[in-house]
């Protein structure tokens, strides 16, 4: 999400998370119809906050360490799993 990608509606390369964003805005007067609204909140989220890809790459920054890395990830499957 921190790459580009190419928007074809404006022929160029723009910034992924502005494209979803534009899509978001784009689709929100109909999530509610479909049932969708909790998912879009979910995307705004892994815009806001990064991906489990991201916050694992943070852990091992910090840590130097595979095993923080899947300690990390275990509790968060566990966290998840509640």
């Amino acid at each position: 999400i921190d790459g580009n990608l190419i928007d074809f509606g404006k022929e160029m390369e723009v910034n992924c998370r502005n494209l979803v964003l534009e899509l978001l805005d784009f689709v929100d007067d109909v999530v509610d119809d479909l049932g969708c609204r909790n998912d879009l909140n979910y995307v705004h989220k892994i815009l806001e906050h990064g991906t489990g890809a991201d916050r694992q790459l943070a852990v091992y920054e910090q840590t130097g360490n595979f095993e923080s890395v899947v300690d990390y990830i275990t509790t968060q499957t566990l966290i998840g799993a509640k």
